[in-house]
């Protein structure tokens, strides 16, 4: 799962490293609004999942680990 996360975050932002520990994407530059809208609709797309509105929050986008546990959140149903 990390290793696909990390693709479609490449994809979105190339110019950044993902992979290395940011406390936070948002704060740090690295992903703005719209990538976030963005980034949804890959992982939707990537893992058969569809995210509801009430858990598009900046917090559940901030890290690497955040976006893992909001998956795992939609993978276990």
């Amino acid at each position: 799962m990390k290793d696909k996360v990390l693709k479609i975050l490449n994809e979105i932002r190339p110019e950044f490293d993902f992979s290395e520990p940011v406390d936070n994407f948002h704060e740090a530059g690295m992903l703005d609004s719209f990538d976030i809208v963005t980034l949804v609709t890959s992982l939707d797309e990537e893992f058969g999942i569809s995210i509801e509105g009430v858990d598009i929050l900046p917090e559940n986008f901030s890290s690497l680990r955040s976006i893992i546990e909001l998956l795992a959140k939609y993978i276990q149903k």
